[in-house]
């Protein structure tokens, strides 16, 4: 185990029958991180927290937390706790029976636990008052609060999370994903939290680990798998994209549609080699008369869509790919709809993909 791990899975496998839902992975967590497990339905990110706090029993690995191993310890021995989507709570009793729960079941007395849940409701920015208040009279957003104060009242080494904020609308969610981050950091504690808001994880993540079919296929800071994706799905699932079939040519690219400065040099492709070449949609830039780019390309304006503060632009290229460009609002291009354009970007600004 790294000296920094604080959970460790090795090789770990869970099959049902014959269906293999994780393939030995293997995952280091570090002490006090908010790690983000991300992934499409059936990527078997819920299968693998529920073999972290111990729901399910692992069929082949290891999970190991300071160093020893936990796989086979019941999950109500373990230092962790869950909060679910559906949050759990108890609607016949009040908002400190619901925090206190978990003390009482520990055989506190009365006037410690009625202590700590008034300090969990001083974190979680509830009222005190709110002690006396009945789970059905709290809104979605101060339910949430409360399953984090109960989940907390165990003082658990790691607070596990099963897309807790899913079922929330737009604007309560935004605002829970900001307080998940705040206290994260005023607790100090180690989050692991399971999503399939790829907008979720790059608010609230120190790291995230994108699933598919059960293995992970990349492990890294937000800005990393968004800049420097390695396959062609984690640069779909990170957001949109533009994606080239290249082929490397005496040290240079090519692709179809592709006009590409003679200057630039690609060395990481053999000759022959083929990849993808990425550039995200803001980086793509309109045309001017007299402008050069690295990487140039020609098509037809089709379409022109609104998201706020930014326009989306759709471009149909000679070769029939559809190329997606985002501006701010008061960059918009003049160009009419149904209209030629020049699109270009730069080197700097793409990353190539090799998937071998």
């Amino acid at each position: 185990m790294t000296s920094d791990a604080l959970l460790r899975l090795e090789g770990v496998v869970k099959r049902f029958g014959p269906f293999t839902a994780l393939h030995g992975v293997d995952l280091d967590i570090r002490e006090g991180e908010f790690f983000t497990i991300v992934g499409p339905s059936g990527s078997g990110k819920s299968t693998m927290i529920r073999l972290l706090v111990g729901m399910d029993e692992i069929s082949d690995g290891a999970i190991w937390l300071h160093g020893n191993r936990i796989d086979e310890t019941p999950a109500n021995e373990r230092p962790t706790c869950m909060v679910f989507q559906s949050l759990a709570l108890f609607p016949h009793m009040s908002v400190g029976q619901n925090i206190e729960f978990p003390l009482k079941l520990r055989k506190v007395a009365p006037v410690e636990r009625k202590t700590r849940a008034l300090e969990l409701l001083d974190l979680l920015r509830l009222p005190r008052d709110y002690y006396n208040k009945r789970i059905s009279q709290c809104s979605g957003g101060e339910r949430q609060r409360v399953a984090l104060a109960r989940a907390l009242a165990f003082d658990p080494e790691i607070l596990f999370f099963d897309e807790p904020l899913s079922a929330l609308d737009y604007r309560l969610r935004k605002t829970l994903e900001k307080e998940l981050k705040d206290l994260h950091h005023r607790t100090g504690k180690t989050f692991v939290y399971i999503t399939h808001s790829l907008e979720e994880a790059m608010v609230m993540s120190d790291r995230i680990a994108i699933m598919k079919d059960g293995r992970f296929e990349q492990i890294a800071v937000a800005d990393e798998i968004y800049s420097r994706p390695v396959s062609r799905f984690v640069a779909e699932f990170m957001g949109e994209v533009n994606l080239f079939d290249v082929t490397s040519t005496r040290g240079a690219l090519t692709g179809k549609g592709l006009t590409v400065d003679p200057g630039i040099r690609q060395t990481t492709l053999a000759e022959g080699e083929k990849g993808l070449l990425m550039v995200r949609p803001e980086y793509v830039r309109f045309g001017k008369a007299g402008e050069s780019f690295d990487y140039e390309i020609s098509g037809r304006l089709l379409e022109e869509y609104a998201l706020g503060s930014r326009i989306q632009y759709e471009i149909e290229a000679a070769g029939g790919q559809v190329i997606t460009v985002e501006k701010l609002r008061e960059d918009r291009t003049t160009a009419k709809l149904g209209s030629d354009v020049t699109l270009g970007f730069d080197a700097a600004n793409t990353h190539l993909i090799v998937e071998r």
